[in-house]
């Protein structure tokens, strides 16, 4: 069986160092993909630019998406995710700091699975992320490989 991996896409190097802490403190032992701005997001999960050859097949069990990036924004990337066969049903968990109601609106009208705010306290943001990890590493059910 397959390593079910993980893609965090996320601008900030603090958000990211905290994400990466929190899920490897969390036993997180999945490997871990990750792109700093929305085209590395969409090279990776399209095989194409540093990530070309990439078998895109193998797509990640769920991707952890920031609202505010650079290049293309997160819902720019969840749009493209959506309307490509490759990636339609890879699950996509917003993860971001904003609490905005037409960002959630929008996040869910463009196909999200889930919005998670991106608390400030890092005990509250190692808790969700834990739960972020078990529901969708071990409780959901993903599509089974094409």
């Amino acid at each position: 069986m397959k390593e079910k991996t993980i893609l965090v896409v996320e601008d900030n190097p603090d958000h990211l160092e905290l994400t990466l802490l929190t899920l490897q403190e969390n036993g997180i032992r999945n490997q871990i993909a990750v792109a700093h701005d929305g085209v590395e997001a969409l090279d990776y999960l399209f095989g194409e630019g540093k990530h070309a050859g990439r078998d895109t097949t193998q797509q990640p069990e769920v991707v952890l998406l920031d609202l505010k990036l650079p290049k293309l924004t997160g819902l720019e990337v969840l749009q493209r995710v959506r309307a490509d066969a490759r990636t339609a049903f890879v699950p996509v968990v917003m993860l971001t700091s904003s609490s905005e109601e037409e960002d959630i609106i929008a996040s869910y009208k463009n196909g999200a699975n889930s919005f998670v705010r991106k608390p400030v306290d890092f005990g509250e943001f190692t808790d969700k992320l834990r739960q972020v990890k078990v529901y969708w590493l071990l409780v959901n059910e993903s599509r089974p490989p094409r």
